[in-house]
């Protein structure tokens, strides 16, 4: 990761110590944003053992960083992973199925924000048919 971000500068025009930034992750390239795309930050919270929203997809790209507990993540073409409090996550949204965001713990809830730019007037997530899973199936990473 580059340092070039790094941007711990004091506050000429105020006293105490400045703020610590420090840079999580980043994203090479420039993500395909819906044209006029509503930014739009949500909350989820997952209880004990939850397996997350059904298969879907968002309309645009949505960056994520997980607050506590573990969460498995899964998109097409990629397998699965498990993303732990402190960490980020990200999908490029469009033509590509999210497939798990469950709480990989059984026993403590697991929490995250992500920041969604979603296509003005449609929904956030829209769900996967069983019909187009089976159609989409050698898209999808094989499972250990």
């Amino acid at each position: 990761m580059s340092t070039l971000h790094d941007h711990n500068l004091g506050n000429p025009y105020a006293d105490g110590p400045p703020p610590q930034l420090d840079v999580i992750s980043t994203v090479p390239g420039a993500p395909q944003i819906p044209e006029n795309a509503e930014a739009m930050t949500i909350h989820v919270t997952l209880p004990p053992g939850s397996p997350g929203a059904p298969p879907h997809r968002h309309s645009g790209p949505a960056y994520g960083y997980v607050l506590k507990g573990e969460m498995v993540f899964e998109l097409e073409g990629e397998p699965a992973r498990v993303v732990k409090a402190g960490e980020t996550f990200w999908e490029p949204g469009g033509d590509v199925i999210h497939y798990q965001d469950g709480n990989n713990l059984a026993d403590q809830e697991s929490a995250f924000v992500v920041t969604m730019f979603c296509v003005p007037g449609q929904p956030m997530l829209v769900p996967v048919s069983a019909e187009e899973l089976e159609a989409r199936k050698d898209r999808r990473a094989p499972r250990t």
